[in-house]
Protein backbone atom coordinates (compact mmCIF):
# COMPACT_ATOMS: atom_id res chain seq x y z
CA UNK A 1 0.00 0.00 0.00
CA UNK A 2 2.77 2.59 0.34
CA UNK A 3 4.05 2.04 -2.99
CA UNK A 4 0.74 2.84 -4.12
CA UNK A 5 0.97 6.71 -4.22
CA UNK A 6 4.13 7.14 -5.80
CA UNK A 7 3.44 4.37 -8.79
CA UNK A 8 0.12 6.32 -9.09
CA UNK A 9 1.81 9.66 -9.04
CA UNK A 10 3.77 8.50 -12.16
CA UNK A 11 0.62 6.64 -13.79
CA UNK A 12 -1.23 10.77 -13.55
CA UNK A 13 1.88 12.04 -15.06
CA UNK A 14 2.81 15.19 -12.01
CA UNK A 15 5.82 15.93 -14.58
CA UNK A 16 4.22 15.46 -17.91
CA UNK A 17 0.67 15.91 -17.38
CA UNK A 18 -1.79 16.16 -20.39
CA UNK A 19 -2.30 19.91 -20.27
CA UNK A 20 0.89 21.75 -21.51
CA UNK A 21 0.07 24.39 -19.33
CA UNK A 22 1.72 22.89 -16.43
CA UNK A 23 4.64 21.48 -17.82
CA UNK A 24 5.61 24.67 -19.41
CA UNK A 25 5.29 25.78 -15.16
CA UNK A 26 7.83 22.61 -14.51
CA UNK A 27 10.15 24.14 -17.73
CA UNK A 28 9.88 27.78 -15.61
CA UNK A 29 10.57 26.18 -12.36
CA UNK A 30 13.86 24.65 -13.55
CA UNK A 31 14.83 27.33 -15.27
CA UNK A 32 14.33 29.28 -12.06
CA UNK A 33 16.61 27.08 -9.97
CA UNK A 34 19.13 26.83 -13.07
CA UNK A 35 19.79 30.40 -13.28
CA UNK A 36 19.26 31.56 -9.31
CA UNK A 37 22.12 28.75 -8.76
CA UNK A 38 24.37 29.65 -12.35
CA UNK A 39 24.14 33.39 -10.34
CA UNK A 40 25.19 31.98 -6.97
CA UNK A 41 28.25 30.44 -8.19
CA UNK A 42 29.48 32.69 -10.61
CA UNK A 43 29.06 35.77 -8.38
CA UNK A 44 30.45 33.87 -5.43
CA UNK A 45 33.53 32.73 -7.74
CA UNK A 46 34.24 35.85 -9.75
CA UNK A 47 33.89 37.44 -5.66
CA UNK A 48 36.97 35.29 -4.19
CA UNK A 49 39.14 35.55 -7.14
CA UNK A 50 39.20 38.96 -7.03
CA UNK A 51 39.78 38.45 -3.32
CA UNK A 52 42.24 35.99 -3.92
CA UNK A 53 44.12 37.76 -6.73
CA UNK A 54 44.16 41.12 -4.69
CA UNK A 55 45.37 39.66 -1.57
CA UNK A 56 48.55 37.98 -3.77
CA UNK A 57 48.94 41.14 -4.94
CA UNK A 58 48.89 43.02 -2.14
CA UNK A 59 50.60 40.22 -0.55
CA UNK A 60 53.91 39.85 -3.74
CA UNK A 61 54.97 43.23 -2.49
CA UNK A 62 54.66 44.00 0.90
CA UNK A 63 55.70 42.47 3.74
CA UNK A 64 53.58 40.34 5.85
CA UNK A 65 54.99 41.91 9.05
CA UNK A 66 56.71 45.19 9.76
CA UNK A 67 59.02 45.77 12.92
CA UNK A 68 59.63 49.62 14.10
CA UNK A 69 61.65 51.08 16.81
CA UNK A 70 59.62 53.00 19.16
CA UNK A 71 62.44 55.60 18.41
CA UNK A 72 63.07 57.23 15.01
CA UNK A 73 65.60 54.53 13.54
CA UNK A 74 66.82 51.10 14.90
CA UNK A 75 70.68 50.63 15.19
CA UNK A 76 70.53 47.27 16.77
CA UNK A 77 68.90 45.89 13.60
CA UNK A 78 70.80 42.83 13.55
CA UNK A 79 70.36 41.54 16.77
CA UNK A 80 67.00 41.88 16.14
CA UNK A 81 66.94 40.15 13.24
CA UNK A 82 68.09 37.18 14.81
CA UNK A 83 65.30 36.89 18.02
CA UNK A 84 62.58 37.63 14.49
CA UNK A 85 64.02 34.73 12.46
CA UNK A 86 63.87 32.52 15.39
CA UNK A 87 60.52 32.38 15.24
CA UNK A 88 58.59 29.25 13.80
CA UNK A 89 56.58 30.95 11.75
CA UNK A 90 59.35 33.27 10.34
CA UNK A 91 60.58 32.80 6.62
CA UNK A 92 62.71 35.06 6.02
CA UNK A 93 64.11 39.06 7.63
CA UNK A 94 65.32 41.89 6.07
CA UNK A 95 66.15 45.08 7.35
CA UNK A 96 64.73 48.00 5.69
CA UNK A 97 64.64 52.05 4.86
CA UNK A 98 61.79 53.21 3.17
CA UNK A 99 60.47 57.11 3.22
CA UNK A 100 59.58 60.09 0.20
CA UNK A 101 62.11 61.27 -1.41
CA UNK A 102 62.20 63.88 -4.64
CA UNK A 103 62.89 62.60 -7.92
CA UNK A 104 63.81 65.02 -10.48
CA UNK A 105 64.11 63.35 -14.35
CA UNK A 106 67.59 64.60 -16.60
CA UNK A 107 66.27 64.51 -20.11
CA UNK A 108 68.72 65.37 -22.82
CA UNK A 109 66.26 67.41 -24.74
CA UNK A 110 63.07 68.64 -23.04
CA UNK A 111 61.87 69.65 -19.53
CA UNK A 112 62.24 68.02 -16.49
CA UNK A 113 59.91 66.35 -14.54
CA UNK A 114 59.49 65.95 -10.56
CA UNK A 115 58.04 63.08 -8.83
CA UNK A 116 57.33 62.02 -5.25
CA UNK A 117 57.48 58.20 -4.86
CA UNK A 118 58.46 55.82 -1.47
CA UNK A 119 62.15 55.00 -1.48
CA UNK A 120 63.00 51.38 -0.51
CA UNK A 121 66.33 49.85 0.24
CA UNK A 122 66.76 46.64 0.12
CA UNK A 123 69.33 43.71 0.09
CA UNK A 124 69.47 42.17 -3.12
CA UNK A 125 70.56 39.06 -2.28
CA UNK A 126 68.00 37.79 0.55
CA UNK A 127 64.98 39.72 -1.67
CA UNK A 128 64.24 36.65 -3.09
CA UNK A 129 62.78 35.46 -0.22
CA UNK A 130 61.58 39.01 0.86
CA UNK A 131 58.97 39.91 -2.48
CA UNK A 132 58.47 39.21 -5.94
CA UNK A 133 60.20 42.23 -7.29
CA UNK A 134 63.58 39.76 -8.99
CA UNK A 135 61.02 38.32 -10.90
CA UNK A 136 59.45 41.06 -11.40
CA UNK A 137 61.04 42.82 -14.06
CA UNK A 138 59.69 43.90 -17.53
CA UNK A 139 62.31 45.89 -18.73
CA UNK A 140 66.14 45.80 -17.87
CA UNK A 141 67.73 44.00 -15.00
CA UNK A 142 67.60 43.05 -11.43
CA UNK A 143 70.73 45.33 -10.87
CA UNK A 144 71.75 47.54 -8.07
CA UNK A 145 74.82 47.22 -8.00
CA UNK A 146 77.22 50.47 -8.15
CA UNK A 147 79.18 50.71 -11.17
CA UNK A 148 79.33 54.31 -12.44
CA UNK A 149 76.64 55.33 -10.69
CA UNK A 150 74.25 53.53 -8.05
CA UNK A 151 71.24 51.63 -9.67
CA UNK A 152 67.36 52.46 -9.29
CA UNK A 153 64.71 50.38 -10.06
CA UNK A 154 60.67 51.67 -10.73
CA UNK A 155 57.67 51.04 -11.59
CA UNK A 156 56.14 50.86 -14.96
CA UNK A 157 53.10 53.40 -13.99
CA UNK A 158 56.12 55.95 -12.31
CA UNK A 159 58.13 55.29 -15.61
CA UNK A 160 55.57 56.12 -17.94
CA UNK A 161 54.36 59.13 -15.39
CA UNK A 162 57.89 60.32 -15.45
CA UNK A 163 59.21 59.14 -19.45
CA UNK A 164 61.73 56.76 -18.00
CA UNK A 165 63.29 54.41 -19.94
CA UNK A 166 66.18 51.76 -18.81
CA UNK A 167 69.57 53.75 -18.71
CA UNK A 168 68.10 57.29 -18.16
CA UNK A 169 69.45 59.05 -15.02
CA UNK A 170 67.42 61.08 -11.89
CA UNK A 171 68.10 62.98 -9.17
CA UNK A 172 66.89 61.76 -5.86
CA UNK A 173 66.65 64.12 -3.65
CA UNK A 174 66.12 62.91 0.30
CA UNK A 175 64.83 65.09 3.01
CA UNK A 176 68.21 64.95 4.84
CA UNK A 177 69.76 66.54 1.32
CA UNK A 178 66.87 68.78 0.86
CA UNK A 179 67.07 69.99 4.50
CA UNK A 180 71.33 70.85 4.11
CA UNK A 181 70.21 72.65 1.04
CA UNK A 182 67.89 75.15 2.79
CA UNK A 183 70.60 75.42 5.38
CA UNK A 184 73.26 76.77 2.43
CA UNK A 185 71.07 79.31 1.75
CA UNK A 186 71.60 80.95 4.97
CA UNK A 187 74.95 80.93 4.25
CA UNK A 188 77.16 82.76 1.96
CA UNK A 189 80.18 80.88 2.31
CA UNK A 190 78.34 77.21 2.45
CA UNK A 191 79.11 74.56 -0.16
CA UNK A 192 75.44 73.67 -1.98
CA UNK A 193 75.19 70.08 -1.78
CA UNK A 194 74.46 68.38 -4.93
CA UNK A 195 71.53 65.58 -5.21
CA UNK A 196 72.38 62.19 -5.65
CA UNK A 197 72.29 60.77 -9.44
CA UNK A 198 71.14 57.59 -9.97
CA UNK A 199 70.91 55.34 -13.15
CA UNK A 200 67.67 53.38 -14.30
CA UNK A 201 68.58 49.84 -14.28
CA UNK A 202 65.17 47.86 -14.35
CA UNK A 203 61.02 48.64 -14.74
CA UNK A 204 59.61 46.37 -12.47
CA UNK A 205 55.46 45.66 -12.56
CA UNK A 206 54.48 43.89 -9.35
CA UNK A 207 50.94 43.94 -10.33
CA UNK A 208 49.10 46.64 -8.49
CA UNK A 209 49.64 49.88 -9.82
CA UNK A 210 49.35 51.67 -6.37
CA UNK A 211 52.79 49.86 -5.92
CA UNK A 212 54.01 50.34 -9.70
CA UNK A 213 53.46 54.18 -9.08
CA UNK A 214 54.33 55.07 -5.24
CA UNK A 215 57.58 52.93 -4.99
CA UNK A 216 61.12 53.26 -6.66
CA UNK A 217 64.42 51.09 -5.21
CA UNK A 218 67.73 51.12 -3.90
CA UNK A 219 70.18 49.47 -2.67
CA UNK A 220 69.95 49.43 1.27
CA UNK A 221 73.00 51.73 2.35
CA UNK A 222 72.26 54.14 -0.90
CA UNK A 223 68.92 54.87 1.18
CA UNK A 224 70.71 55.12 4.66
CA UNK A 225 73.24 57.53 3.14
CA UNK A 226 70.12 59.40 1.69
CA UNK A 227 68.49 59.41 4.76
CA UNK A 228 71.86 59.85 6.78
CA UNK A 229 70.82 57.12 9.06
CA UNK A 230 75.08 55.92 9.59
CA UNK A 231 74.38 52.11 9.28
CA UNK A 232 70.79 52.20 11.21
CA UNK A 233 67.76 51.36 9.16
CA UNK A 234 64.24 52.27 9.48
CA UNK A 235 62.64 48.73 10.50
CA UNK A 236 62.69 45.22 9.81
CA UNK A 237 60.43 43.56 7.31
CA UNK A 238 59.52 39.96 8.01
CA UNK A 239 57.88 37.39 5.42
CA UNK A 240 56.13 34.42 6.80
CA UNK A 241 55.27 30.96 5.78
CA UNK A 242 51.52 31.47 6.09
CA UNK A 243 51.00 34.95 5.90
CA UNK A 244 47.44 34.29 7.28
CA UNK A 245 49.40 33.44 10.49
CA UNK A 246 49.84 37.46 10.85
CA UNK A 247 48.27 38.07 14.08
CA UNK A 248 49.53 34.61 15.97
CA UNK A 249 53.06 36.04 14.59
CA UNK A 250 52.57 39.35 15.84
CA UNK A 251 51.79 38.69 19.29
CA UNK A 252 54.21 35.92 19.47
CA UNK A 253 57.30 38.77 18.21
CA UNK A 254 56.02 41.08 20.60
CA UNK A 255 56.30 38.72 23.73
CA UNK A 256 59.80 38.00 22.40
CA UNK A 257 60.91 42.07 21.73
CA UNK A 258 58.95 43.59 24.50
CA UNK A 259 57.79 46.62 24.70
CA UNK A 260 60.57 49.46 22.91
CA UNK A 261 59.09 47.94 19.19
CA UNK A 262 56.02 48.53 17.15
CA UNK A 263 54.79 45.65 14.96
CA UNK A 264 51.94 45.51 12.60
CA UNK A 265 50.62 42.98 9.93
CA UNK A 266 49.12 43.37 6.32
CA UNK A 267 45.96 43.03 7.41
CA UNK A 268 46.56 46.36 9.46
CA UNK A 269 48.66 48.37 6.70
CA UNK A 270 46.06 47.30 4.42
CA UNK A 271 43.04 47.72 6.62
CA UNK A 272 40.72 49.72 4.37
CA UNK A 273 41.10 48.01 1.58
CA UNK A 274 40.45 44.79 3.37
CA UNK A 275 37.41 46.50 5.01
CA UNK A 276 35.84 47.38 2.10
CA UNK A 277 35.94 43.55 0.02
CA UNK A 278 34.06 42.33 3.38
CA UNK A 279 31.76 44.64 3.01
CA UNK A 280 31.35 44.00 -0.52
CA UNK A 281 30.90 40.45 0.07
CA UNK A 282 28.80 40.61 2.88
CA UNK A 283 26.08 42.91 0.52
CA UNK A 284 26.41 40.13 -2.61
CA UNK A 285 25.60 37.44 -0.23
CA UNK A 286 22.50 38.73 0.88
CA UNK A 287 21.53 39.62 -2.80
CA UNK A 288 21.89 36.07 -3.44
CA UNK A 289 20.69 34.94 -0.89
CA UNK A 290 17.30 36.74 -1.87
CA UNK A 291 17.89 35.34 -5.71
CA UNK A 292 17.74 31.72 -4.67
CA UNK A 293 14.42 32.67 -2.34
CA UNK A 294 13.09 33.53 -5.87
CA UNK A 295 14.47 30.29 -7.41
CA UNK A 296 12.37 28.47 -4.57
CA UNK A 297 9.64 30.61 -5.26
CA UNK A 298 8.95 29.44 -8.61
CA UNK A 299 9.06 25.54 -7.48
CA UNK A 300 6.08 26.38 -4.86
CA UNK A 301 4.38 28.39 -7.60
CA UNK A 302 4.63 24.87 -10.19
CA UNK A 303 3.39 22.66 -6.95
CA UNK A 304 0.44 24.81 -6.41
CA UNK A 305 -0.47 24.75 -9.52
CA UNK A 306 0.38 20.93 -9.66
CA UNK A 307 -1.99 20.51 -6.31
CA UNK A 308 -4.74 22.28 -8.21
CA UNK A 309 -4.38 20.83 -11.16
CA UNK A 310 -4.49 17.21 -9.70
CA UNK A 311 -7.53 17.69 -7.13
CA UNK A 312 -9.57 14.47 -8.35
CA UNK A 313 -6.38 12.36 -8.62
CA UNK A 314 -5.71 13.32 -4.68
CA UNK A 315 -8.78 12.04 -4.08
CA UNK A 316 -8.18 8.59 -5.94
CA UNK A 317 -4.98 8.34 -4.08
CA UNK A 318 -6.87 9.19 -0.33
CA UNK A 319 -9.80 6.92 -1.34
CA UNK A 320 -7.08 3.90 -2.37
CA UNK A 321 -5.46 4.66 1.85
CA UNK A 322 -2.78 7.05 1.16
CA UNK A 323 -1.82 8.57 4.18
CA UNK A 324 -1.75 12.99 4.07
CA UNK A 325 2.14 12.26 4.61
CA UNK A 326 2.44 10.04 1.62
CA UNK A 327 0.63 12.37 -0.71
CA UNK A 328 2.87 15.14 0.26
CA UNK A 329 5.85 13.15 -0.14
CA UNK A 330 4.66 12.89 -4.22
CA UNK A 331 4.68 16.54 -4.81
CA UNK A 332 7.93 16.95 -2.03
CA UNK A 333 9.45 14.29 -4.26
CA UNK A 334 8.80 16.19 -7.23
CA UNK A 335 10.20 19.42 -5.74
CA UNK A 336 13.29 17.78 -4.93
CA UNK A 337 13.41 16.39 -8.93
CA UNK A 338 12.55 19.80 -9.74
CA UNK A 339 15.01 21.05 -8.01
CA UNK A 340 18.02 18.20 -8.99
CA UNK A 341 17.24 18.66 -12.40
CA UNK A 342 18.49 22.60 -12.51
CA UNK A 343 20.81 22.05 -10.14
CA UNK A 344 22.89 19.17 -11.10
CA UNK A 345 23.89 20.89 -14.91
CA UNK A 346 25.29 24.35 -13.22
CA UNK A 347 26.92 22.39 -10.52
CA UNK A 348 28.72 20.25 -13.28
CA UNK A 349 30.27 23.10 -15.50
CA UNK A 350 31.23 25.13 -12.14
CA UNK A 351 33.00 21.84 -10.85
CA UNK A 352 34.40 21.63 -14.30
CA UNK A 353 35.19 25.38 -15.13
CA UNK A 354 36.35 27.14 -11.18
CA UNK A 355 37.28 24.18 -9.28
CA UNK A 356 38.91 26.66 -6.65
CA UNK A 357 36.28 28.51 -6.43
CA UNK A 358 33.93 26.29 -5.82
CA UNK A 359 36.17 24.41 -3.11
CA UNK A 360 36.03 28.19 -1.91
CA UNK A 361 32.58 28.01 -2.17
CA UNK A 362 31.49 25.03 -0.28
CA UNK A 363 34.28 25.97 2.44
Amino acid sequence: MSRLPLNCCWRCGYLRPKRTFVSVITSISVLGVTLGVAVLIIVISVMSGFDHQLRDKILGFSPHLTILPDGETMKDYAAVARIVAANRNVKAVAPYVQGPVLVITEPPNGQSKVGTPMIRGINPQIETNMSVLPSSIVDGKFDLSERELPGLLVGTAFAHYMSLQVGDRVDIGAPSVLKKWKESTKNKDAVIPVLPEYEVRGIFDVGYNEYNLGFVVVLLRDAQELYDLHGSVHGLTVMLHDPYRAMVAEKELGVALGPNYQISSWMQDNSNLLDALVVEKNVMFYLLFFIMIVAALCILSALITFVVQKTREIGMLKALGATDLQVSLVFLSQAALVGAIGTSPVTGWACWRWPIAMSSCTS
